[in-house]
Formats: structure tokens, C-alpha cells, sequence
């Protein structure tokens, strides 16, 4: 029943004018940027490997991670779509980021640092008298010390909004190191000397663009006398005061005196070490030019997430199953896996061919088709089924149907 006009206004709520009375509350700490939000460090974020750092961690989390139940074979049965732990890999990890927004911090942390430690922040009971928890919040963190039991780590504390350093045990916190370690993190590795080599050129065009002239004053006489040179110093200090001073930039000299500009920086082959790097890591981590600019075909993108999208997200999920999962619960079924939508890359022209194809093999059913490519599932019983259309059906197929839809509208569609 609909409330009339007096509860209504009663019980209405406006964000500006129905305020907390509360004079003051502590809030926190304030800032104007993000806090929690990952950044690169050692100069990535100024060179092409923010750009690759930034496409694996996107492509990484379109991927969706899922608490489920599997056999005894390790074949996938069915999701606990209500668990907590899978909350926290579908809906959200804490309370700034969802789901896909803590694995892509995951992923880009991992690039960049190496090693990466998944801290639980908060749980259902104390973990330390008992390994019966659920997990009701994780952060990424910083592993910043290593002990034999104990890691340090450098992690988000949503209740101060500061990073802090903390000790936890290794059987605590997920530990993930990044499979291309060699690669991309260590100390001479190839993405390395291309970082550095990108601050080398960054440098040398600040340099470049700081407002000098870069000329040279040639005066008519020998400066190699003490009272010569200093005459030289200050003829030099007057011309550069005159440029200084000057609206215009204008300044006079000697009808003796010459001016020798230069117009170019003395060559080096720096760009060319860059160039050279930066095909050395496209070919050492199996990637191209176009992921990058999204022009890659479908077999390109296909060794591109087997090559690279793959072992990272195996990396993060083997080390969430030996830390998230316990020993009884994966005795019982529980795993976590990641899937990713097999219908993103298929354009639309093969697509009709592919879902004949999974369709006439029995391998998907209409339903699942339909929910893949956005529509609606059908409300028809045979649409849930492992069945050919092509192919006959044999009269105990036909009863089965009758009975489905006999049990689902309650009479028969006969009328008996």
C-alpha cells in the first residue's frame, strides 16, 4: 500500500539538508589522490613500459577468478557463488575496489615489483586459533623484508587511509612472484636497461628544453692570460644580464666580437639502444606491437594470453588455493580457478559457424550460447540440454519432454 503525502514528506531524506546532527567526527586522513591506488616505481611510469605494464594487467583482469567446486580429477563441477571468498573475487575485495579492480592491482604491483604479497585484512574469527575463517576483505601489499617464517610488508590500512608496515607469517599472506622475473625485475634484466635508458633520454631533453641558447662569444683577442680571462667572464655576464633584463630578448655586442651558435646536440645512439631494447622485450615476453595498438589478430591474441596472460594468473590463483583454501576443504572439492569469456574474440562473421559447430557436438548447450553473446536464456526445457537438433529424437526423448513441461506448468499441454 502506497504511503499518502504526510509519511512521505516524513520520511523523506535529502543528502545536503538531512545531515548527522553531529557537530564533529574524526574522518581521517584526507587526500587529494587515492592512497591505495598503485603506483610504478623506478621510472616505468614515464616510458613505453607503463603502456605494457597497463595492457597485461587489463587483459589479466578481464579474466574472472572463481571459487569452485571440482572432482576428483581436478575437472570443474560448479561455483560457490555465495561464499565469501568468491564475494571477494566477483563483487569486491575491500572496500575501495571490486573484484577486477584488486586483480588488475594485483597484476600491475606484480609487474612492477616482482614479488607481491595478498594480505586478508578482514576475517570472520581469529585466524590464529583457527583455520575455519572466511575472508571478508584483502589488499595488495608491498613485501618490503624476508624472514624463514615472517614476511614484512608494506600494506593499505583502510581504517587510517595510510600505508603501514607490518610483520605477518608466511602462511598468512599469498605470496606471488612474477614468472618473468628475470625479464622485467631484476637488477641488469632487459626491462631494466630499457627503464634506465628511457631516464637517460628524459634527461637529456630536459636538458635540451631548459631555455639555454648554447652559443659561443668569440672576442678579438687571447684569453689565456688570468686578466684576459676575467675581462672574457665579465663581457660574458654582461650579455647574458642584457638578455635577461630585455623584454624582447635583445642584447648588443661588439662589431669585434662574433657569434657561434649550435644548432644541434653532439650524436649519440641512444635512441637506437631504445629501439633495439624495447624489440628485445616484445620478443622475450612473446608480445607485439599490435596488442599494444589492438590491431593483433585472433592467433596473435591467443599465444599472447597463453604466453603471458596465463602464467600470471596461474602464479596468483596456485598461491591463493595454498594460503585461502585449507587442507580439509581441498579434501573436499574446493579450488579456485580463473575462466575467461570464449566468445570476446570471436568476430561476428565466424561466429554463427563456431556455435553450430559447439552446438552439433553436443559440447554447450542454447542457454549458455545465449547468455555468452548478451541475450536472454530461453524459457524452452531442450535449451538446457546436451542435444543435436539435426538429429532424430526417439520416442522416449519426446515423453521426457512431455513430462518437463507437464511438471514446469503444472497440467499438460494436452489438456488431460
Amino acid at each position: 500500500m502506497e504511503l499518502n503525502i504526510g509519511p512521505r514528506i516524513k520520511r523523506a531524506w535529502n543528502a545536503f539538508f538531512s545531515r548527522d546532527p553531529t557537530p564533529y567526527r574524526d574522518m581521517g586522513y584526507g587526500y587529494s589522490y587515492r592512497p591505495d591506488r598503485p603506483r610504478l616505481s623506478r621510472g616505468g611510469e614515464k616510458s613505453i613500459v607503463n603502456s605494457i605494464y597497463n595492457r597485461i594487467s587489463l587483459d589479466a583482469s578481464s579474466f574472472s577468478l572463481q571459487h569452485v567446486k571440482i572432482d576428483a580429477d581436478g575437472r570443474y563441477l560448479s561455483t560457490y557463488t555465495t561464499s565469501e571468498l568468491n564475494q571477494r573475487f566477483n563483487l569486491h575485495a575491500n572496500k575501495d575496489q571490486t573484484g577486477r579492480a584488486f586483480l588488475q592491482d594485483a597484476v600491475l604491483s606484480l609487474l612492477d615489483e616482482g614479488v607481491i604479497g595478498i594480505v586478508p585484512i578482514d576475517l570472520s574469527d581469529n585466524p590464529y586459533l583457527t583455520s575455519s575463517v572466511d575472508i571478508l576483505s584483502m589488499r595488495v601489499g608491498e613485501i618490503l623484508e624476508w624472514r624463514p617464517d615472517d614476511v614484512y610488508v608494506r600494506v593499505y590500512n583502510d581504517k587510517t587511509g595510510q600505508k603501514e608496515n607490518m610483520w605477518f607469517p608466511k602462511s598468512f599472506v599469498t605470496i606471488v612472484e612474477n614468472p618473468f622475473y628475470t625479464i622485467m625485475n631484476e637488477p641488469n634484466s632487459t626491462m631494466q636497461r630499457l627503464i634506465h635508458k628511457y631516464s637517460m633520454l628524459d634527461a637529456i631533453d630536459e636538458q635540451s628544453s631548459s631555455g639555454k641558447l648554447d652559443i659561443i662569444i668569440q672576442v678579438p683577442y687571447t684569453v689565456k692570460s688570468p686578466a684576459r680571462k676575467k675581462y672574457a667572464q665579465e663581457r660574458r655576464q654582461e650579455i647574458a644580464d642584457q638578455l635577461e633584463n630585455s623584454k624582447y630578448g635583445i642584447a648588443y655586442i661588439d662589431s669585434t666580437e662574433h657569434v657561434i651558435q649550435l644548432n644541434r646536440a653532439v650524436e649519440n645512439n641512444l635512441l637506437k639502444q631504445i629501439e633495439n631494447l624495447t624489440n628485445e622485450v616484445f620478443s622475450q615476453l612473446g608480445m607485439t606491437l599490435e596488442i599494444l595498438n589492438g590491431t593483433a589478430d585472433e592467433k596473435t591474441m591467443q599465444n599472447y594470453y597463453v604466453r603471458i596472460i596465463e602464467p600470471i594468473l596461474s602464479a596468483i590463483v596456485d598461491g591463493m588455493k595454498w594460503k585461502f583454501l585449507t587442507k580439509t576443504a581441498r579434501s573436499q572439492g574446493q579450488s579456485i580457478m580463473f575462466f575467461r569469456d570464449p566468445f570476446k574474440l570471436i568476430p561476428l562473421n565466424a561466429l554463427g559457424d563456431i556455435v553450430n559447430s559447439l552446438e552439433r557436438n553436443e559440447v554447450v548447450t542454447t542457454n549458455e550460447i545465449r547468455q555468452g553473446i548478451g541475450m536472454k536464456p530461453s524459457t524452452d526445457p531442450k535449451a538446457d540440454r546436451l542435444e543435436n537438433s539435426n538429429m532424430p529424437r526417439t520416442g522416449s526423448e519426446i515423453n521426457t519432454d512431455k513430462k518437463e513441461e507437464t511438471n514446469q506448468n503444472g497440467n499438460s499441454e494436452m489438456g488431460f
